[in-house]
């Protein structure tokens, strides 16, 4: 299997949940080839490096399987393999989020008016 479309390799390796969403992503830019904007009918090709950001998190990968089928995870993660740099970016992202609490986090539902003006005088 060496001809795959690059939204159905995306939703294989598990960076969307469906293949609506790896087109989409392709589609607006969210998926590069070597920094180059792509078509979702893109075939994907082995060592090719993808840079991929999916909202949540983006990564750097280089492509060492292909495939066209969904499967579990650790056969997944065996599609591709992670650039150090995209490693050590995607850790600082994480400790930066950790250290950071966004100000709304402790309420629960709707603010109250008493919530609102804390909220407000915590940003001032």
């Amino acid at each position: 299997m060496d001809n795959v479309r690059i939204d159905k390799w995306l939703w294989a390796a598990r960076f969307f949940k469906t293949r609506s969403l790896a087109t989409d992503a392709v589609d607006n830019g969210k998926v590069r080839l070597g920094g180059e904007r792509i078509k979702p009918a893109r075939a994907v090709k082995l060592d090719d490096v993808l840079s991929i950001d999916n909202g949540a998190e983006s990564w750097e990968v280089t492509v060492l399987g292909i495939s066209d089928k969904r499967g579990a995870a650790p056969v997944a993660r065996l599609l591709y393999a992670e650039t150090e740099d995209s490693v050590t970016r995607r850790a600082n992202e994480a400790e930066g989020r950790k250290l950071y609490r966004e100000p709304g986090t402790t309420i629960k539902g709707r603010p109250t008016k008493h919530d609102r003006r804390a909220l407000s005088k915590a940003s001032e």
